[in-house]
């Protein structure tokens, strides 16, 4: 195997390595927070920041306020429109409208806007699970990284 070959398995292999440690923690925190669905706006992210971390969709900026302004726009929609699938649908149009006009385009937040309309979300939803897990989705990609950097400088792969 040549060495940039075996670089870009081991690239994936810490990507998917990460992806799963991140996917577990909020499993366990869905599981001590009895919050079933608290898990599911972040799946999708953790893909995009793990596998494709140098997208502008994988920023800081764009995974926080995507899943913030995607939340906003359900509530947007809900408010004005109730619970239903129509409302649904135009919630999460809302939210990619939104976050393509205020540069925070996160494909994965859209769900948040779905989740609010068809669940009927209260308020809570916003505040203790879109906005710290998104704080807390961005603080583990980061040190994940720097770990992967680090493993990657430190252990070259050799012919």
């Amino acid at each position: 195997m040549s060495s940039g070959l075996g670089r870009l398995l081991i690239i994936a292999l810490l990507a998917g390595a990460g992806a799963a440690l991140c996917v577990g923690a909020l499993e366990f925190a869905a599981l001590i927070s009895h919050r079933p669905f608290w898990q599911l706006p972040f799946i999708t992210s953790i893909a995009l920041i793990m596998g494709a971390p140098s997208s502008d969709s994988a920023q800081p900026r764009a995974l926080i306020g995507g899943h913030v302004v995607s939340a906003l726009a359900g509530y947007a929609v809900l408010w004005l429109c109730g619970s239903g699938e129509w409302a649904a649908a135009l919630s999460v149009g809302l939210a990619v409208v939104l976050m393509l006009r205020l540069k925070v385009f996160h494909p994965p937040a859209a769900v948040d806007a779905f989740l609010v309309v068809k669940q009927g979300l209260g308020l809570d939803f916003l505040f203790t699970v879109v906005l710290i897990g998104a704080v807390l989705l961005v603080a583990f990609a980061l040190v994940w990284h720097r770990l992967s950097d680090w493993l990657i400088a430190r252990f070259p792969i050799k012919v």
